[in-house]
C-alpha cells in the first residue's frame, strides 16, 4: 500500500506535520511519501482534498483505505498498518 502526506511548507501545522514524519522514520525507519498540493492539483482534486494536512493510505488500485484530515495527526500505529 501506498501512503502520503498531503501538506504545504511554510504553514502553521507544518512543523508538526515535520516532526511526526520524522518520529515515524526513526521509529520505524520507513518513510511516507510527501506531497504539494500546489504541485499536484490533479491528485488533490481526484481524492477532494481540500484541507491540511491530510494522509492518505491508498490500496494497490488507489482506492482510499483511510485518510486522516486535519492538524490532529494519526498515531504511528494507526498509519504503520497500511504501510505494510
Amino acid at each position: 500500500m501506498r501512503v502520503v502526506c498531503i501538506y504545504r511548507d511554510n504553514q502553521d501545522y507544518s512543523r508538526s506535520v515535520t516532526e511526526w514524519l520524522e518520529n515515524i522514520r526513526r521509529q520505524t525507519g520507513r518513510e511516507i511519501e510527501t506531497m504539494d498540493p500546489d504541485h499536484n492539483p490533479g491528485f488533490c482534486e481526484a481524492y477532494d482534498i481540500v484541507e491540511y494536512p491530510t494522509i492518505l493510505a491508498l490500496g494497490a488500485n488507489g482506492e482510499v483505505r483511510a485518510s486522516w484530515r486535519g492538524k490532529t495527526l494519526p498515531l504511528i500505529n494507526e498509519v504503520l498498518f497500511y504501510m505494510v
